[in-house]
């Protein structure tokens, strides 16, 4: 905060996420299979030539159960099993295989409640080479987080708290953003967000990172899901 802004204190945050039903027919127990990905990159346009400084890879496989009673929806259950790397190798190898479980509560029709735990593989890095890999990761990201969205009923405002904690008690990872759809017959949203804690990249995941970004995003309705 209060800091020139350049190379080491800014740069261009670019996300997408796709979630893309496999099949139609619905499969036991009222599931369907989904295939899912998300992809991050960090480019750094205030250092010469203009680099992505790191790009995150994150495709899975993910079984849905829409928690339904009384033809209400009451909430999603998902379990998923999901790679991520950022597709380096040598020192700045980043990337691990786990498996994850999720849950969204709806208290009506503006607020939510998502929780999530995983668990899994970690990069070890090159057996010869001192250095990278992840093998720390769950330091910094810990096992789980727990998000908080409120949409208001006309949609055009959207805004949560994601609260990730870290190995140790009283040491989060924390996002707020705020959204806000400029006409009501589009889908795009002016956003701020503010992440503070560590692991908001895999190349920099044991790097402390405060940082506050403007921009606009894409999503469907009814969709604020982590």
């Amino acid at each position: 905060m209060n800091r020139e802004i350049n190379k080491y204190t800014a740069d261009i945050k670019f996300q997408v996420s796709v979630r893309q039903r496999l099949t139609k027919s619905v499969l036991p127990y009222n599931t369907f299979l989904m295939l899912i990905y998300t992809q991050k990159s960090f480019w750094d346009i205030y250092v010469k030539s203009a680099p992505f400084r790191d790009s995150n890879y994150n495709p899975g496989l993910m079984l849905v159960k829409p928690v339904i009673h009384r033809n209400h929806l009451y909430g999603i259950a998902s379990f998923a099993f999901e790679h991520e790397s950022n597709g380096k190798d040598g020192l700045n190898s980043r990337g691990w295989n786990y498996f994850l479980l999720s849950g969204v509560y709806f208290f009506n029709a503006s607020f939510s409640v998502q929780a999530k735990v995983w668990a899994g593989w970690l990069d070890r890095g090159d057996d010869d080479l001192e250095g990278g890999g992840n093998t720390d990761l769950y330091k910094y990201r810990g096992y789980g987080l727990l998000a908080f969205n409120y949409r208001s009923l006309n949609d055009r405002f959207w805004a949560s708290a994601i609260i990730n904690p870290r190995n140790k008690f009283g040491r989060f990872n924390t996002q707020l953003e705020l959204n806000f759809k400029l006409n009501p017959k589009i889908n795009q949203y002016l956003f701020i967000q503010w992440y503070n804690g560590y692991g908001d990249s895999l190349l920099d995941y044991n790097k402390y990172t405060s940082m506050l970004r403007i921009g606009f995003c894409i999503k469907p309705p009814m969709r604020n899901f982590y």
